[in-house]
């Protein structure tokens, strides 16, 4: 259908120009929910937690006082653990409660460390 011969040829160009700017705008919206930086939370799920987790573990494990991140269940969900020295505000600012769509839960450890070799072993 075009549009009425009344409107001149450089007016129907911007429109469409127009238009098409706006879609690509929603189009972008749309899709960058879920990019972003690092420990991107908030965001609808669309990733296995398991390749949520592979991303995000090593930025995980830069937070001082993190000593390990691991698959979970929290009330019977699959989440994100984040195990840590000691629980403090200031880590409770920085690990987010949704990493990708998936809930995050912070536990307290202590320190974690490797048994001598042949300890703990299952024979």
């Amino acid at each position: 259908m075009d549009l009425p011969k009344m409107i001149s040829p450089a007016k129907k160009t911007a429109a469409i120009f127009i238009c098409l700017i706006l879609a690509g705008i929603t189009s972008a919206d749309c899709t960058n929910k879920n990019m972003g930086g690092p420990l991107r939370e908030n965001a609808m799920a669309v990733k296995s937690i398991e390749d949520v987790l592979k991303e995000q573990s090593g930025i995980l494990m830069t937070l001082p006082g993190v000593v390990g991140t691991a698959l979970g269940l929290c009330d019977d969900q699959p989440c994100i653990k984040v195990y840590v020295l000691e629980k403090t505000p200031e880590l409770e600012r920085k690990i987010p409660a949704i990493l990708e769509g998936y809930p995050v839960m912070m536990e307290e450890t202590g320190p974690i460390r490797a048994l001598p070799k042949g300890e703990g072993e299952i024979r």
